[in-house]
């Protein structure tokens, strides 16, 4: 189920993609009409559209990871994420934006994985743009009943006594998994635990990597 998506290949070997020439839908029509009455305002102008969706764009799952490694090495840090993960996350510089995170610690009795089952609500802030197969409709309906056959699918094999916990996201709550800390990671820096987690980590289909 989670890479679906790659099943398909396109002549020049690449995933297949389906031409994106349909009508646009009422909610594409609706954003080019107020983006544009906007500019016709004075509000806003195109070059600061342009440079948000790009300032969007950039952002990646290397900032979530380094929230992660943190709060695996300062204990203080790893309170104040626990007790406010939107402050706790400014304070290193990161503009998640007014949403409300909410950070969830993965232990050896307890697997938290998060899903959104209406649409694809993520902490893009954070981690960058969500992929493409947490916005698919197999995911957003199986992992809330069938989450442990979900997540054996991404390769997490999870002991019988660990308690699965599935949070669903919304339009102004946010998660972000804390995956466990991987043993013999003692002597590393940030920098390097940081290298250690990956965005399916921090997403709960996925642990850590191994030094």
């Amino acid at each position: 189920m989670p890479h679906d998506h790659h099943d398909h290949l396109s002549p020049s070997g690449h995933p297949y993609r389906p031409d994106n020439d349909h009508p646009l839908t009422y909610w594409q029509q609706m954003e080019i009409a107020v983006r544009e009455l906007l500019i016709e305002k004075g509000v806003t102008t195109a070059a600061e559209i342009s440079a948000q969706i790009d300032a969007m764009d950039a952002r990646s799952p290397t900032d979530g990871a380094k929230v992660v490694a943190r709060a695996w090495t300062d204990p203080a840090f790893r309170e104040a994420l626990f007790a406010d993960a939107s402050a706790a996350t400014r304070e290193m510089g990161f503009d998640i934006g007014p949403m409300r995170l909410i950070a969830l610690e993965n232990t050896a009795e307890v697997h938290n994985v998060v899903v959104c089952t209406l649409c694809s609500c993520y902490p893009r802030n954070l981690l960058g743009l969500p992929p493409d197969w947490y916005k698919s409709r197999a995911y957003r309906a199986r992992t809330v009943k069938e989450p442990r056959k979900v997540l054996a699918e991404f390769g997490v094999d999870l002991p019988d006594g660990t308690t699965v916990r599935v949070h669903d996201s919304t339009a102004d709550m946010r998660y972000v998994v804390i995956p466990m800390r991987p043993e013999g990671t003692e002597g590393l820096d940030e920098e390097a635990l940081a290298a250690l987690v990956t965005r399916d980590s921090m997403i709960g289909t996925g642990l850590a990597k191994a030094p």
